[in-house]
């Protein structure tokens, strides 16, 4: 079993923040996959699915933090300790300042880079965890960050932003099998489209 947690912050005036595209994630991944009915749970939001081939694949459980985004470690951490499982079996999506807009990266491990959703997850529980790192770029100075970081995506981006959920759900079984070179250079061919 796997916990991949979607990182935003709950109400619907954030709903198409580009700090939401975590939930957004979440979201397409339970649609794609027809995973069970949402349940408040753990301070949060969770679904209950499976990704992946022959067998039914990987048992996932999808977590949306209903804590916003600076208290997101207390809502993981409670969920960790439910299900009894290490940081091996945590994934975190979330919108990342440092990679050019609609890009892809997973990483293990690291910095917060700022993220006060990460920087909330490393408190509660360490850094140790693998994070699927969303481009929205950068706005170009750090003055700039907090209004773009909690703007609105613009219609010009609707499509490709569209296309980057549709191509990470697609290729979510690679994430689930713990090929994340693979998933990254699928999805990457997928947008290049």
């Amino acid at each position: 079993m796997q916990l991949w947690v979607g990182l935003g912050n709950p109400g619907p005036q954030y709903a198409m923040h580009r700090h939401n595209v975590g939930f957004m994630v979440a979201d397409t991944l339970a649609d794609v996959y027809s995973f069970g009915p949402v349940q408040k749970k753990f301070l949060g939001w969770i679904q209950d699915g499976r990704i992946g081939g022959a067998g039914g694949g990987e048992r996932i459980i999808l977590l949306k933090p209903a804590t916003f985004m600076n208290e997101s470690g207390r809502s993981v951490g409670e969920a960790l300790r439910f299900y009894k499982l290490g940081m091996e079996a945590l994934t975190v999506f979330h919108d990342e300042l440092d990679l050019a807009p609609f890009k892809v990266k997973v990483k293990q491990g690291g910095g917060t880079a700022g993220h006060n959703g990460l920087r909330s997850i490393d408190q509660y529980l360490g850094p140790d965890f693998r994070r699927v790192r969303l481009g929205i770029g950068h706005p170009g100075h750090k003055d700039r960050v907090t209004g773009y970081v909690l703007g609105n995506y613009a219609k010009a981006e609707l499509d490709p932003l569209a296309d980057m959920l549709g191509a990470v759900a697609a290729e979510a079984e690679w994430l689930a099998k713990g090929d994340d070179a693979r998933f990254m250079s699928d999805v990457a061919v997928r947008l290049a489209d």
